[in-house]
């Protein structure tokens, strides 16, 4: 089954999208050019009940077991970074852990969320690493904003996506990922080799839910 325009892709703009799966509450569709599943825009939450159900999380920035999961992300992005680089924590939430993290290890780290760190200013300058944890499942113009922040790195920076990937179909009706209402994009690896060539990146995929770019150092 085909939709109409109006459900191009939000990743690359491709218009031949295909239904993926219907869960009772949601549909899911999937672009066939770069792999991306996604929820259709008018089945998205209102900006007040999504922040309402942010509001909910509690990741504080002292939580050693956050952390921990925050390190799944923070130890390969600081193993490639030179001293005291300079990043963005782009999506940081209220609990910006990950950005303590970087400036522990000796680094500056700035921080934009759009609804607990609104400084549209942080998005201008450049960087040597940016790093989204847990955000890329919540852009509803994932090819908009992941371009946007591909252009502020400077060349030779990282840029450090965690995120759980598609692995395939039948994995995806009963994956955990997916009951999260304000999920509405979900990446797997040929996703990713998609942004790789789109960008002309390096790509380093660490784990199940890690991934690296980095830009060409001309």
């Amino acid at each position: 089954m085909n939709f109409e325009p109006e459900h191009n892709c939000p990743l690359c703009h491709g218009k031949q999208i295909v239904h993926y799966y219907r869960d009772g509450a949601r549909d899911y569709l999937r672009c066939p050019d770069c792999n991306l599943v996604f929820v259709p825009p008018g089945q998205h939450l209102s900006a007040a009940a999504g922040k309402a159900y942010y509001d909910l999380h509690e990741n504080h920035v002292d939580d050693p077991g956050y952390r921990r999961f925050l390190d799944r992300l923070f130890s390969p992005v600081n193993e490639r970074l030179a001293p005291n680089a300079n990043g963005l924590d782009f999506g940081c939430g209220p609990g910006p852990a990950l950005a303590a993290m970087f400036r522990e290890a000796g680094h500056q780290v700035v921080l934009y969320d759009p609804l607990y760190a609104p400084d549209d200013t942080v998005l201008g300058a450049p960087y040597d690493f940016i790093t989204l944890s847990e955000v890329a499942e919540h852009l509803a113009a994932p090819g908009v904003e992941l371009d946007r922040l591909w252009r502020l790195l400077r060349p030779g920076g990282w840029l450090a996506i965690m995120t759980k990937r598609v692995r395939d179909q039948d994995a995806f009706k009963t994956w955990h990922y997916i009951t999260d209402p304000t999920h509405i994009a979900y990446f797997s690896e040929a996703t990713f080799f998609w942004l790789a060539e789109r960008w002309s990146a390096e790509i380093e995929i660490v784990g199940n839910d890690v991934v690296l770019f980095k830009k060409d150092a001309k």
